[in-house]
């Protein structure tokens, strides 16, 4: 009777504990994918694909501690949006219980394809990232346990992949390094991809991944290295004609996945149009001073950025900066447009048939 009343008593005070400080709209979020993404899992990793320095981090509260930007990235401003009080701990940091809240598993130059980004160092690619995350299922199966009880838990999770970008950038427009622009067209090359990507997301699936918030390619054409690289001061069509052949792909896949585990919910989240927009209102430029070396094209380590990095869209010659990521990630939990997402927003499918919370 005693044991059956603490039981009470704590499920109660859970409930008040929930009322007073306010839940967040998921009990649990998991992230994959690379570098816009990454917050510290390629640390200690042999890659020259690494943020742990300044400029780094210059207005993180922590500093450098990974992210390839300022400040936060789209990972840690959508916790925000989930009303989570903490920012999802990297799978190379995350210990004990907190990984019941979710990990993030991302890594710098990791891509769909094994191979992408093997010029720059050891990095965790998406099929290592769902290893890993079998990693994390085993120690929840044992602090809740056993693993029916961790695929229930993990049923209510949100889960956003944001991968591809680097099976461009560090793959198929590297063709010096590279074989695959010589083996395929670019219409072939994003087949392929698409259907690597979906068994990789039908594995994330059978591993009890229920709502998955997929994020599409920006517009890789206008970053500053592809511009660089073309001697332009204008968008390379080429590349982002091949990119958008992906996310075409990627939004059918999404109908396919949808149709196939009634289940489940997958969305895409259109960064090529979200990514255009903020172009629009922000200057171009990378915000930091470039290396010309290892690793080509961040920033050089120890150097002082642009004073107003508010005014900028990019830090470095790939990522963006906070205000980047911040108005991206708002436009992906909360369309702007209505082809900001599709079939709805990261808002819509975390409250959608929720088990775990009422509906907001």
């Amino acid at each position: 009777m005693a044991c059956y009343v603490t039981i009470i008593l704590s499920i109660v005070l859970y409930l008040v504990v929930n009322l007073v400080e306010g839940a967040p709209e998921v009990p649990c979020y998991f992230i994959f994918g690379d570098s816009l993404l990454d917050n510290g899992n390629n640390n200690d990793l042999d890659t020259a694909a690494r943020a742990n320095y300044p400029p780094y981090g210059v207005d993180f509260p922590d500093g450098p501690t990974g992210r390839f930007t300022n400040g936060r990235n789209i990972a840690d401003f959508l916790a925000e949006h989930l009303d989570f009080d903490h920012y999802i701990p990297s799978f190379a940091s995350a210990t004990g219980d907190e990984i019941l809240e979710g990990v993030n598993y991302a890594s710098g130059s990791a891509g769909i394809r094994n191979d992408t980004g093997s010029h720059l160092g050891y990095r965790i690619y998406l099929g290592k990232q769902l290893e890993n995350h079998k990693v994390t299922i085993s120690r929840i199966a044992d602090l809740l346990g056993n693993t029916t009880l961790a695929k229930n838990h993990l049923n209510k999770c949100l889960f956003i992949v944001g991968i591809g970008s680097n099976d461009y950038i560090n793959n198929f427009l590297m063709p010096d390094v590279y074989q695959s622009s010589h083996l395929y067209s670019p219409t072939q090359y994003a087949t392929l991809l698409i259907q690597q990507y979906s068994q990789q997301l039908k594995e994330l699936y059978s591993d009890g991944a229920r709502k998955i918030a997929l994020f599409g390619l920006p517009q890789i054409g206008c970053i500053p290295d592809q511009l660089n690289q073309h001697s332009t001061i204008f968008c390379v069509d080429s590349t982002n004609k091949a990119v958008q052949l992906f996310n075409q792909n990627l939004k059918a896949l999404v109908d396919d996945l949808n149709t196939n585990f009634s289940d489940a919910k997958f969305i895409y989240i259109n960064m090529y149009s979200i990514s255009s927009a903020i172009a629009i209102t922000l200057l171009n430029n990378p915000c930091c001073q470039i290396s010309k070396t290892m690793p080509e094209g961040q920033c050089i380590p120890g150097k002082s950025p642009c004073l107003i990095r508010a005014t900028h869209f990019f830090y470095d010659n790939f990522h963006p900066t906070e205000i980047g990521n911040n108005i991206a990630t708002s436009r992906a939990y909360s369309a702007l447009l209505p082809s900001d997402s599709y079939p709805m927003d990261i808002r819509h499918l975390v409250r959608a048939n929720n088990l775990y919370y009422d509906d907001q």
